[in-house]
């Protein structure tokens, strides 16, 4: 399907481009009525539906009508970037907008026009990484988005970098959740802390006081529980602490934005995506940032604690949302699959004789029509040894033109050669 936007002052002149562009078939998507004046139509059309490409007026005999092809060689920068909003799931009224700031950029590349339209619309904050001093960071959100995971990269990425880190733990309700946190620490020298109640962590907070990093794992919350976001309101306000928001990617749009918003309400201005390794579509990212005006911050695109965190900007978001090469992967795994078939044939060649059987059916079909005419579907089926018996037939031909005066010996060769000749020679009397 194609989309494409119109412009236009009135609205009956809007209508008589799309009629222009995409023919009578064209299916009205969305119109909108522009701040500055005028209306903005986007219509929708099969490529099939498309009308003809107009013919040059010096061809002759239709002929004019060949080059039709090399019309369109262009990159329609809207079209790319709608089908990619759609194919993640971006709500509509968020992938109008976007739609609109990228088909307004003069480039040719989707993913610049994609970016420059995130850019436009969302704001994008990295977390500090530890060489300056900051307020500490409290990763906030529901159970099993990623928080334990995302502080010890948090960490490793400071130590690595030769800051100071302290990193303190109030997930002592979760079985094994300060027992996970104290196996990364571990491994990086550093002491972890464990509090069960906001005094506990303001006194941990004045131990750090003089620290260059400072994060603090809290344990999951139910965002529309009202109990667990009362006890978590408590533990921010032990100190002067930022939190972030730990979603991951691959959600439900709608709901996501939903806990956005109830974790907006205990002061989450940030938000960090996790798992973007598993997920395929990323409308729900964009949906939780539109609706709780939250700024990007880093991703975790890997499970792995030394692979670390990746600093989220519009053009990066756009790449993963415009693969630049989406049909590649598919061609390069063809290869692989024509090479194991070979194979296998090359092992039947030296005596495996079960996997012959398994591909011999898958060979002989595609075989049939270069066979002699005569043969049906079902011999074939039974293998070569079925076909031997096919070349008797013509000794007994000659045979029979040698012993012209016998009747029988003429009459049996007349009902073989009407067994084995051709669908033609049925119309003979």
């Amino acid at each position: 399907m194609r989309l494409k936007s119109f412009h236009a002052k009135t609205m009956s002149d809007a209508m008589r481009m799309v009629r222009q562009s995409l023919g009578d078939d064209a299916i009205i998507v969305a119109t909108r009525e522009e701040e500055g004046g005028g209306v903005r139509v986007t219509a929708a059309v099969e490529e099939d539906d498309l009308p003809p490409a107009p013919s040059s007026g010096s061809a002759r005999n239709g002929r004019g009508r060949a080059p039709a092809k090399p019309v369109e060689p262009e990159i329609d920068v809207g079209e790319v970037v709608a089908d990619a909003l759609q194919r993640h799931g971006v709500p509509a009224s968020l992938a109008e907008q976007l739609i609109d700031a990228a088909s307004g950029l003069d480039t040719e590349d989707p993913r610049l026009a994609l970016g420059s339209a995130l850019d436009s619309y969302f704001t994008f904050n990295p977390l500090p990484d530890g060489r300056a001093p900051v307020k500490p960071l409290a990763l906030v959100g529901p159970p099993g988005s990623g928080k334990t995971l995302v502080a010890a990269k948090l960490a490793a990425r400071a130590v690595f970098r030769k800051c100071s880190v302290g990193v303190i733990t109030t997930d002592t309700v979760r079985a094994g959740g300060v027992d996970q946190l104290a196996a990364f620490t571990r491994l990086m020298k550093l002491k972890l802390a464990t509090v069960e109640d906001p005094d506990a962590l303001a006194g941990a907070f004045e131990v750090h006081r003089r620290t260059d990093l400072v994060l603090v794992d809290t344990a999951g919350r139910n965002p529309f529980d009202a109990e667990d976001m009362q006890d978590l309101r408590a533990m921010l306000s032990a100190g002067e602490v930022e939190p972030i928001l730990v979603l991951p990617a691959g959600l439900d749009a709608l709901e996501a934005a939903d806990m956005a918003m109830a974790f907006k309400a205990v002061g989450v201005r940030r938000m960090l995506v996790t798992r973007l390794d598993m997920a395929r579509r990323l409308g729900s990212v964009l949906a939780i940032a539109a609706r709780a005006r939250l700024s990007f911050c880093d991703a975790s695109i890997s499970s792995k604690v030394a692979e670390g965190l990746t600093a989220l900007n519009p053009l990066a978001l756009a790449r993963m949302m415009i693969p630049a090469e989406e049909k590649a992967p598919a061609v390069k795994d063809q290869a692989p699959r024509r090479s194991a078939r070979k194979a296998g044939w090359d092992e039947d060649e030296d005596g495996h004789g079960g996997d012959h059987q398994d591909h011999e059916p898958d060979r002989t079909p595609e075989r049939k029509p270069s066979f002699g005419r005569g043969y049906q579907a079902e011999d074939l089926e039974d293998g070569e040894p079925e076909i031997e018996p096919a070349p008797p037939p013509p000794p007994p031909r000659r045979a029979a033109a040698a012993a012209k005066p016998t009747k029988p010996a003429t009459a049996k060769p007349a009902t073989k050669a009407k067994a084995a000749s051709s669908p033609s020679s049925r119309t003979l009397p």
